[in-house]
């Protein structure tokens, strides 16, 4: 068969890549999928790509400009924070991503990591398997009605955990600098300062992406203005958070414990220090996890991607102001967006 296209796969996290093939060969496109997504296998192949889809490998610089005919890199996920959207900009590439994706799953998950640290699951789980059935072990328990969430970062999953957290009865705070007193009124949810979320939250959870002013965002500055019967929970990027500055507040007992679904190294080291604490649930990067949302990511990634190449305005286009380049290398859409 001859296409018209080439598509780079970096890499996946599921068991096949046969929703892509089937989205890119309705446009002609081949998909070609990397062995290792190690930087320099994805230099030797990025030259004859006319579009990349990646998951959680490193779409780097070199990459980047290595795909001399590239017109479009599409994330399959969310975050942005493993390609480099600048360069990819400059060059004239568009950027998309699946902005509305496992929205369910991910504010599922956070519940749930909140839950199992609060009436502590998984510590309870391990010591009736090693034979004790005992309650008193960790820190105490308290009544979640009436405790106070308090939400860093507020886009599409953010909104979609308010509804849960209040059908438990938490009160909710929310520290976003972009949050407008409108969308804050309309959500019933109460904005502030992240000092003062800090201080007064009972649970924090995390929903911002990994950027240069959420980096260590959480160190230990933050973890002593928190309670000492907080718990912070992250499915967001594990950056975020200070990894040591954790283990230290957990082990020292500034806060009760945390619910992380990611961490800054994955997987983690076998001597990593978090894995060894009782009061640290740990999930393995899980939380976006489900049959209908990983279907429903391979198909609307692939799809962004094969919508640039026929010269169609995809759903999310990440880099908006490449669209006004005279470099853009999908000449159709800048004509899309003047017109």
């Amino acid at each position: 068969m001859d296409f018209n296209y080439t598509v780079l796969m970096t890499d996946y996290a599921w068991p096949s890549v046969d929703p892509e093939r089937k989205v890119l060969s309705e446009i002609g496109a081949e998909l070609i999928v990397a062995e290792t997504g190690a930087e320099d296998e994805l230099v030797s192949l990025a030259p004859q790509a006319d579009g990349i889809l990646t998951c959680w490998e490193q779409t780097t610089t070199a990459v980047v400009r290595a795909a001399e005919r590239c017109q479009v890199i599409g994330r399959c996920g969310i975050g942005l924070d493993n390609i480099d959207v600048k360069t990819a900009t400059e060059l004239g590439i568009v950027v998309t991503n699946v902005p509305a994706y496992c929205i369910d799953e991910v504010s599922d998950h956070t519940m749930a990591l909140l839950l199992a640290c609060a009436r502590k699951i998984s510590l309870f789980d391990r010591e009736v398997k090693s034979g004790n059935w005992v309650r008193d072990v960790g820190p105490p328990v308290y009544r979640i009605r009436g405790k106070t969430l308090g939400i860093v970062g507020f886009g599409k999953i953010g909104r979609a955990l308010v509804p849960k957290a209040r059908a438990f009865g938490l009160d909710v705070v929310v520290y976003s600098p972009s949050l407008s007193p409108d969308i804050a009124k309309s959500c019933g949810v109460e904005k502030a300062e992240l000092s003062e979320l800090l201080a007064r939250s009972d649970f924090i959870t995390i929903h911002a992406p990994l950027n240069a002013n959420t980096e260590k965002l959480f160190g230990k500055e933050q973890f002593r203005q928190m309670k000492e019967t907080a718990y912070i929970i992250n499915t967001s990027r594990g950056g975020i958070i200070d990894t040591s500055a954790l283990y230290g507040a957990v082990k020292e007992g500034w806060i009760a414990g945390a619910g992380l679904d990611v961490l800054a190294e994955e997987p983690p080291a076998p001597d990593e220090p978090l894995v060894e604490l009782d009061n640290i649930v740990i999930t393995p990067h899980a939380a976006f996890a489900s049959e209908e949302s990983t279907y429903d990511l391979e198909v609307s990634a692939a799809r962004a991607v094969a919508d640039v190449l026929i010269g169609k305005m995809p759903e999310s286009v990440v880099n908006q102001e490449v669209l006004e380049s005279p470099l853009l290398r999908a000449k159709t859409l800048g004509n899309q967006a003047n017109g």
